[in-house]
């Protein structure tokens, strides 16, 4: 209907939908972010530290965090506390983080972006690279359309969609005022999420600069960004009504830059995102003095960044070095997110981490999966408007002098040197998932972690540290707090299975098992609800050092910095939208797992560098999984 899509003159729907509830509604009154109770975060600090540490070394640790606790960490807890009611239009841990990782000097690539992939269209003659890059990018320009006119449905999470995600509710909290609509919301167990990153999604990249790179955003622009073979191209998707073009023309635009017949750049620029901070920041320096200042402020200020692989996806594999990294100079691994599109018409989203988390990026995706699938602008019969693409169609040219050259060059050295030593490997457990662990009601979560600490305690004979990744989006500027799977519970339930088979009896094993889901669910519960230790002791040693104090002792212990050298990082995500997702290592002896607990089965997708064996990590998984599902399902497992 019309009237529901908003038709422009053009003919195509601006707008994904129109919620009757204002997009920013919940804004204003979502719950802060709480400040735990330094007590609180030095216990749950000692329990994650416990299985990690022998006994000597935990009476070491445990000194430490209890003279840090009655010393100079009450003192700055109690200054971050009187900082925190000072700001009380965000959270303690905005600043902090986004300092964390903006300062960071590594490459963004591999350390920080992950990518995640979208599913093929259901429709397969609508997995055609043209086809595919049209109906996605206008998806994604009514996405920002819709969000940008407050059209976009707030994001909410529903504990009883039942009575809270109904058009009953919506109608009622509507009128319901901005400063008090979250409490509507609770009263009926619905939580809004924050969706102050949001606006970072489009016209935005990150910028490099010595010692600390800056985010920017220019909404005012109205292009869009194409990679392809190495060269850029720019041209507007918004005329100066603020209308989208019509999706014919897009369609001609991306078919002749298709079809443009330009040899790959000798140097290609995009390999200097790639690179590290500092390096990147002289380098960019020297492209502004050389008069590439317009060329690069159409980069940065483009809407998104569509990227155009000329070859098609030959398996999942692939495809995650395809999204996570792709060839270095198809990419620009700076912008806020970028959209890869290959031969084949697989597509997927990497994304720089600095200005958001994945809650953001993923209902992106799903809209516009849904968007693209369900109501494609145009269809495999469709025919590009005529309309001269040569006149509306910029291709970018960089004007470069030697130092240019040589920094692009050693940029790529470093570049396939680095993807040359990254191994991605995957697997896809068939014998159950969701559904069979919550019939023996333990948390399916609980079980893929635990499956991570058996594995590599066989492989490797020992517990290491792991992080986890936990959205605080239910506070107003949440960002992530961290889970820490490895406990003393999934220690014991591990070395039972890895080496104690023959002593325990399968209903022992069970009880074990449900031990660790227990403990995992507070886990997971508490940093929900920012109750975790980790963003609290990091907001509390940024202070001491941004105090200009010295850096007390209790961060100077080396199970502090052990425990933050983490070995096993994780994520998990599940989507209609989403086909896999992945991440590189974030230390260089550690693997990046990214993970999907399905209905019945259950995806693991592996990093890691030459210090650590991943195709042998998830046999480990594998035979983890086995075991842990014969013994819910009360059969008798051997070694």
């Amino acid at each position: 209907a019309p009237g529901r899509r908003g038709y422009s003159g053009a003919g195509a729907a601006e707008f994904l939908h129109r919620s009757i509830v204002p997009t920013m509604h919940y804004q204003k009154s979502l719950p802060r972010l709480p400040v735990p109770k330094l007590e609180d975060s030095i216990k749950r600090y000692l329990n994650a530290q416990k299985p990690l540490l022998n006994d000597e070394q935990f009476r070491k640790t445990e000194e430490l965090a209890h003279a840090f606790e009655k010393g100079i960490g009450r003192e700055l807890h109690e200054q971050l506390v009187a900082q925190d009611n000072q700001n009380k239009h965000t959270s303690y841990i905005t600043g902090p983080w986004f300092d964390m990782y903006l300062k960071a000097r590594e490459p963004v690539l591999l350390n920080f972006n992950p990518f995640m992939s979208f599913n093929p269209d259901p429709k397969p003659e609508y997995n055609d690279q043209l086809i595919r890059a049209t109906n996605m990018t206008v998806s994604a320009i009514r996405f920002m359309k819709t969000f940008r006119a407050g059209y976009l449905e707030p994001e909410v999470f529903h504990l009883n969609p039942e009575k809270s995600d109904t058009e009953i509710f919506k109608k009622i909290i509507r009128f319901v005022p901005s400063s008090i609509s979250w409490f509507g919301a609770y009263m009926v167990n619905a939580y809004p999420l924050d969706m102050s990153q949001y606006f970072r999604l489009f016209n935005s990249t990150r910028i490099p600069k010595l010692n600390k790179d800056e985010l920017y955003t220019d909404e005012k622009a109205k292009h869009l960004l194409v990679l392809r073979n190495g060269n850029f191209y720019v041209f507007d998707v918004i005329d100066r009504d603020g209308n989208m073009l019509k999706p014919s023309e897009i369609q001609a635009h991306l078919k002749y830059i298709l079809s443009d017949s330009s040899p790959a750049p000798a140097f290609p620029l995009g390999y200097l995102t790639s690179e590290n901070r500092d390096t990147w920041a002289s380098l960019r320096k020297n492209l502004l003095d050389n008069g590439n200042a317009e060329a690069l402020q159409k980069v940065d200020s483009a809407i998104f960044c569509l990227s155009l692989d000329d070859f098609p996806i030959k398996d999942l594999v692939h495809l995650s070095h395809t999204m996570l990294h792709g060839d270095g100079a198809n990419r620009w691994y700076d912008k806020s997110f970028s959209l890869i599109i290959t031969k084949d018409g697989t597509a997927g989203i990497n994304f720089e981490h600095s200005w958001g988390d994945g809650v953001a990026v993923l209902r992106f995706q799903n809209e516009v999966f849904k968007d693209s699938t369900t109501t494609p602008a145009i269809s495999p019969q469709s025919q590009p408007a005529s309309v001269d693409s040569s006149r509306a169609v910029q291709k970018l040219d960089f004007k470069l002098n030697d130092a240019l050259k040589a920094g692009i060059t050693k940029a790529k050295q470093t570049f396939d040197a680095t993807v040359e030593s990254l191994s991605l490997n995957m697997i896809q457990f068939q014998e159950g998932g969701k559904e069979l662990l919550k019939q023996k009601k333990v948390s399916p979560d609980a079980v893929a972690q635990l499956a991570f600490q058996m594995a590599f305690l066989r492989q490797y004979d020992q517990t290491v540290a792991t992080y986890e990744s936990c959205s605080t989006a239910a506070f107003k500027h949440g960002r992530t707090e961290t889970i820490r799977p490895a406990s003393v519970h999934t220690k014991k339930c591990s070395e039972a299975f890895v080496k104690g088979l023959s002593k325990h009896s399968t209903e022992e094993l069970q009880n074990l098992i449900v031990e660790c889901s227990k403990y995992h669910g507070r886990l997971t519960k508490e940093a929900a609800m920012g109750q975790g230790f980790d963003r609290h002791l990091f907001s509390l040693r940024y202070l001491a050092l941004s105090k200009g104090l010295p850096l007390p002792q209790f961060y100077q212990d080396q199970a502090y910095a052990r425990l933050n050298h983490n070995i096993i990082s994780t994520s998990t995500l599940v989507s209609p939208a989403v086909q896999l997702g992945g991440f590189g290592p974030v230390v260089a002896d550690g693997f990046g797992v990214g993970y999907q607990v399905q209905d019945d089965w259950i995806g693991c997708n592996v990093s890691s560098y030459p210090a650590r064996n991943g195709k042998e990590y998830l046999q480990c998984i594998h035979k983890s999984l086995e075991d842990i599902f014969n013994v819910l399902k009360g059969k008798k497992i051997g070694s």
